[in-house]
């Protein structure tokens, strides 16, 4: 059998790096690429632009669509039919031929999900984890019990309306009273006391399961060239970020391998992905925030401020917390027979306007723009491999010697 591509990107901070850009281009540069989400969910907002200036926020849909590459959810990816639709037709709007598929242990979000996350969140106040609402967290967790479990082949049985009642007749109150939650906010509340709920969300499921193919990720290498695509920043991995402001997921290469390792592949090329500075949206600790960063313009139309995270947050990036991350996740290869090459892309350089901090734990060293990228790379022990000066595919300069 051929031996088949397969690449990686993933997000060496908190989220936010880059990592639709640096998806869309190595699937534009990729013959017959698949992307494979390979953790998270709909939460994630992984932004491309393409040359012509269409720009659209990729939840669901791998985000190499825009440059020709299908969609794969692998098993470690939860899906979301309430807002699945939506993005389909905003891509079927931008042009994209779309080709989706899912392997069968796809864990799905019910409203029972989100109203959980949701009311939650609120009650914690001050101290909230950071959540995006979306019900990624708790759709995890209502896995754990195989009562009230659901997932992408579930979604084809005769009896998934008395599956949904017996999760918001037992599992739902259950888990709010497990959680503290004694009162529930009232928009959230007679969302749930809507009895055409459970109709709606039905609608979505067809909706879902007429355009999304059933697929087992062992069979990934007969669908083309892969393309990893990760969701979250590893410094928000639940193993390895500051609990519990952290993502219920592996977000670096723990999930690919075992995939990788399903679907009969051999070998990944890694691309790690940092903004020349280090950004945060949501609650948790953030080394050197600052409300402004000298040297450096920073635009993020993507991740405007919201009630659930907040503000974009920003510091200037440490390249000694940038480096451990890294080999932090690569260490995990070191049990697989698979090989794994790793190298480094630099993003938003072009909002430098000189000289600019970067930090490597207590020093500080201020770099050119021109230089920045090697100067990172250097400190990260990794090689370079991309730059982007913009949001577009042709603004990526390759770098790679």
């Amino acid at each position: 059998m051929t031996e088949l591509e397969s690449k990686a990107v993933i997000g060496a901070g908190y989220g936010d790096e880059g990592k639709g850009l640096m998806t869309d281009w190595l699937a534009a540069a990729t013959p017959s690429a698949v992307v494979v989400r390979s953790n998270g969910g709909a939460q994630a907002g992984h932004t491309v632009v393409t040359e012509a200036g269409v720009r659209h926020v990729f939840h669901h849909v791998g985000s190499g669509a825009l440059a020709g590459a299908a969609t794969h959810l692998s098993r470690h990816f939860v899906a979301h039919p309430m807002l699945f639709l939506e993005e389909w037709s905003q891509l079927r709007a931008c042009g994209a031929e779309l080709s989706i598929s899912s392997d069968p242990r796809v864990l799905i979000t019910t409203p029972f999900d989100v109203a959980i996350n949701q009311a939650t969140e609120i009650a914690r106040g001050s101290a909230r984890h950071g959540s995006t609402g979306a019900g990624f967290g708790e759709t995890i967790e209502r896995n754990r019990h195989a009562e009230f479990a659901l997932s992408m082949q579930d979604l084809f049985r005769p009896n998934l309306a008395r599956r949904l009642e017996h999760i918001r007749s037992h599992w739902l109150p259950a888990r709010l009273a497990a959680l503290g939650v004694a009162q529930i906010p009232a928009p959230i509340a007679r969302a749930l006391d809507d009895s055409a709920l459970t109709s709606r969300f039905l609608h979505d499921c067809e909706h879902y399961v007429a355009r999304v193919t059933l697929w087992p990720d062992r069979r990934l290498r007969d669908k083309g060239n892969v393309v990893f695509e990760a969701a979250q920043g590893l410094l928000l991995d639940q193993d390895y970020g500051t609990f519990p402001h952290v993502t219920r997921s592996h977000t670096g290469l723990p999930n690919m391998l075992e995939i990788a390792a399903e679907a009969g592949i051999r070998a990944i090329d890694v691309t790690y992905v940092t903004r020349c500075y280090t950004t945060r949206h949501g609650a948790g600790p953030l080394p050197g925030e600052a409300a402004q960063l000298e040297g450096l313009r920073v635009e993020d139309p993507t991740n405007a401020p919201n009630a659930w995270q907040g503000a974009l947050r920003i510091a200037p990036l440490d390249t000694r917390v940038l480096q451990r991350a890294i080999a932090h996740d690569l260490a995990h290869a070191a049990s697989r027979d698979i090989r794994v090459r790793a190298r480094l892309a630099v993003t938003c350089l072009d909002q430098a306007s000189g000289t600019f901090a970067l930090r490597h734990g207590g020093g500080e060293e201020w770099v050119k723009k021109e230089r920045a990228a090697e100067a990172i790379a250097h400190r990260a022990a990794l090689a370079l491999e991309c730059v982007s000066w913009g949001p577009r595919r042709c603004d990526v300069a390759y770098e790679r010697r």
